[in-house]
């Protein structure tokens, strides 16, 4: 059987200006990544999207058309880079599921504030790279979550947690009430789970499927973004 491969952005986009001049960094674990004009487009293609790579170099292709990208690699090259880099994550496997497991087990669920301002500078800042209006416009939209996503939500604000992690919450039962420590405890409280070993460990707990798809959905309609643990 055939593996899939799924690709996705991580990282939140910021607009910097130096002396007249505007670039584009994506911020991500407290620390910032400079991009040239390629990788900035691509990197666009593939935010607050699940996708494998033949639909990223058609996303790719729409918002890079009639635009002079220096350097210019080619879309294998470039999105091979990104992925070196850390900033763009991708996930394989024998099944969608699996493909989809891989690429967001070990990735940190960092949700999008609700305050008006915040929603406001984000909808300008996805029109500055290249994100249509109607698109970025669904940041304003009233979200209609389940619960289980309710309780993603709940839990990732009060400490950074990956998608693995979120699987032992729901598995453990960690209540939206406890605190950063106590959530981390329950998470590790015993001797075989590690931090090393969680994303192997929960890929096959009762729960995973049903809570790595309400991460993905949420993802999707611009909730959450993604991070990665920097070096």
């Amino acid at each position: 059987m055939a593996e899939k491969t799924l690709y996705t952005a991580l990282g939140h986009f910021r607009c910097r200006h130096d002396k007249g001049r505007r670039y584009p960094v994506i911020l991500m674990d407290h620390r910032e990544f400079g991009m040239d004009p390629q990788e900035t487009t691509l990197w666009t293609a593939l935010c607050w999207r699940l996708t494998d790579r033949q639909r990223a170099e058609d996303f790719y292709e729409q918002l890079s058309n009639g635009m002079e990208l220096f350097p210019r690699r080619s879309f294998v090259d470039c999105l091979d880079r990104l992925v070196t880099r850390g900033l763009v994550a991708k996930g394989s496997g024998t099944t969608d599921f699996d493909a989809l497991y891989d690429l967001l087990g070990g990735l940190y669920v960092i949700p999008i504030s609700s305050s008006l301002p915040l929603k406001v500078v984000t909808f300008l800042k996805l029109l500055c790279s290249g994100t249509a209006p109607g698109s970025a416009a669904a940041l304003f939209r009233r979200d209609r979550r389940t619960e289980p996503e309710r309780h993603i939500m709940a839990l990732s604000r009060c400490t950074p947690l990956s998608t693995a992690e979120l699987v032992r919450c729901a598995e453990c039962g960690v209540p939206v009430t406890a605190g950063s420590q106590q959530t981390l405890a329950l998470l590790y409280g015993d001797q075989e789970m590690t931090s090393d070993n969680i994303v192997s460990e929960m890929r096959t707990a009762a729960v995973c499927q049903s809570v790595t798809a309400a991460v993905a959905n949420l993802y999707l309609r611009k909730q959450i973004i993604f991070e990665r643990a920097c070096a």
